[in-house]
């Protein structure tokens, strides 16, 4: 059976920073691309970032240079650290995993396994 889990999410303020894990079990990272998602109130769920093991890396324009994916293979943990947060971070994040490769054209649908969602509340 195939679990995702994340934690990390928190309440923080503007500037701050969160590092967000996503634990799998019953998948490998060599046949699942990850992906990390949010969701804000009354909002679509969007993508934010995914790896692959072909190294293929995803960032959303809105979190390139403040936001990097990284995995821990021996762990089977995925990570997002997430600086320099905004308000309109605010969201609950999901991860979830694809047997396609990364890529920020991937539709959602396409992600078979998904988490429960962990709260990122950024306050001003």
């Amino acid at each position: 059976e195939v679990q995702l889990v994340e934690s990390g999410g928190d309440l923080v303020q503007v500037g701050g920073s969160l590092r967000l894990s996503c634990a799998a079990s019953g998948l490998n990272f060599d046949d699942h691309a990850i992906g990390w998602f949010r969701q804000a109130p009354g909002k679509e769920r969007e993508a934010v970032s995914c790896f692959s093991s072909d190294g293929a890396t995803f960032y959303a324009d809105s979190v390139k240079g403040r936001f990097t994916i990284s995995s821990d293979n021996a762990k089977n943990t995925v990570y997002l650290q997430m600086n320099s947060l905004k308000p309109e971070d605010t969201a609950i994040y999901y991860c979830a995993a694809t047997f396609y490769f990364c890529s920020g054209s991937t539709p959602l649908y396409e992600y078979a396994y998904w988490g429960q969602g962990t709260q990122v509340t950024v306050s001003s």
